[in-house]
């Protein structure tokens, strides 16, 4: 992906007001690019868990959908919502970025769908409670938000008791590594346990994008914190045949590091 002009990168804090500007700015100035280099890996009405091409018809982490009410957090342009609708669900989906949500409308105006989708912080998710049987996310808002357990904790609000969330992010161990598909990728060069925010600043100095790390014992405090119960979880492997690299995820990296982790979880009855 060809993404907007960055000058700088460092590594530091940067809290939740900032963190959501600069990303909703980005993605909507890299929506186009996104779209136009993962469209088609991805499908108009394909659910792709992960750059590992991990697909839900074959993963089913979500069960059986038909009849149920699904909420996909940070769709982008709808592909995952659009075949959960194909299956028999009952959609809504939201993003942070308006462009993105504009490929969205694209879509559904060429393909005849009507995918539901509103724009909207993960961490103020503008439905009532206990109103989705479902959610998920593949790759969306959670690794860009500064308080992952706000959204997990809205996650859980928006969901019925037995309820099922599942997400997808790129595995904490990656952090670790420099973030090139080639050889130089497989050397650790920095500390695991380094939570410090990767950020870019632009030509005048101001942040214009963030991910958060998170350890995979964070990921789990925050889940537990939550209110939630985590059930289980997914660490795709790179499967034989795929040679599409995709950013920093490559065959050679994932036949040796895992580059997803996938969180199922379920808020508990009563």
């Amino acid at each position: 992906m060809s993404a907007p002009t960055s000058a700088g990168v460092s590594r530091g804090p940067v809290g939740e007001a900032p963190t959501v500007r600069a990303n909703r700015a980005w993605w909507d100035s890299a929506a186009d690019d996104y779209q136009a280099e993962h469209g088609a890996f991805l499908r108009d009405d394909g659910f792709v868990w992960c750059p590992e091409g991990l697909d839900e018809a074959d993963a089913r982490l979500l069960g059986e959908v038909r009849g149920l009410r699904v909420l996909e957090i940070g769709c982008g342009a709808g592909q995952c919502g659009r075949w959960l609708a194909s299956r028999g669900a009952v959609v809504a989906g939201f993003d942070l970025s308006f462009r993105q949500l504009r490929h969205s409308r694209r879509i559904d105006e060429e393909h005849g769908s009507r995918l539901p989708v509103v724009q909207a912080d993960a961490g103020r998710m503008p439905f009532a409670d206990a109103s989705f049987d479902v959610a998920c996310s593949a790759f969306g808002a959670l690794p860009f938000v500064a308080d992952a357990g706000a959204v997990l904790a809205e996650a859980r609000r928006v969901l019925r008791p037995g309820g099922r969330l599942v997400f997808s992010v790129s595995h904490p161990i990656r952090w670790a590594f420099p973030d090139d598909p080639g050889p130089r990728g497989l050397t650790a060069d920095r500390s695991y346990f380094d939570r410090a925010p990767y950020v870019e600043h632009d030509e005048h100095g101001e942040v214009s994008y963030v991910e958060h790390h998170r350890t995979l014992g964070d990921w789990v405090a925050a889940i537990v914190s939550a209110g939630l119960v985590l059930t289980s979880l997914t660490e795709p492997e790179w499967p034989a045949g795929h040679d599409r690299p995709w950013g920093g995820w490559s065959p050679l990296r994932g036949r040796h590091l895992p580059g997803t982790a996938i969180f199922t979880c379920v808020r508990p009855e009563g």
